[in-house]
């Protein structure tokens, strides 16, 4: 079975996840981005925090070794730790999907037959990249909630416009 559809597809999701976060991030003002709706909640900044260090630690070698890698420190991800800015917090993000693409683009159908682990259980690698895809996928729409919350009518939506749906869809 040839994957290159898969794998296009794949890419071009895992590229609009981070346009969509990346254009709500550019929406949050520097005090949204530490800020939590609640104890239990988290904020912009460890959401990215978080995402980034799961994208470190699951591409990393990601055909040859577990994808939770025995330094990363994953509980820390959801704390502001000393040297915690935005700009770091960006920085890092900005890493990990670098580190994406260059791990998944060059992907081939020789690597689709493959068994990658995650956290000491065997996935094919379709499956840990559909576990990613998915992952991203609940932890932007996180992201974009909360960055959506916080600008209220400065907001600039990331999609079609509330009752624009028939002018889209007349293009």
């Amino acid at each position: 079975m040839d994957h290159s559809e898969y794998l296009e597809e794949a890419i071009r999701q895992f590229r609009g996840l981070k346009k969509v976060a990346d254009r709500a991030l550019a929406q949050t003002a520097p005090a949204d981005f530490l800020t939590a709706l609640d104890a239990e909640s988290n904020s912009i900044a460890l959401l990215v925090k978080h995402l980034a260090g799961n994208m470190r630690s699951r591409w990393t070698e990601f055909l040859t070794s577990d994808g939770e890698k025995p330094d990363r420190r994953r509980d820390s991800e959801f704390a502001i730790e000393p040297g915690d800015t935005r700009e770091s917090l960006e920085r890092r993000w900005d890493e990990g999907w670098k580190l994406l693409f260059a791990v998944i683009e060059p992907l081939t159908s020789e690597d689709f037959g493959k068994t990658v682990l995650v956290r000491g259980k065997p996935h094919s690698v379709l499956k840990a990249i559909n576990l990613q895809v998915a992952h991203y996928a609940y932890h932007v729409g996180q992201l974009v909630f909360l960055a959506k919350h916080f600008a209220g009518s400065r907001w600039e939506t990331l999609s079609i416009p509330r009752g624009k749906s028939e002018e889209f869809n007349a293009r």
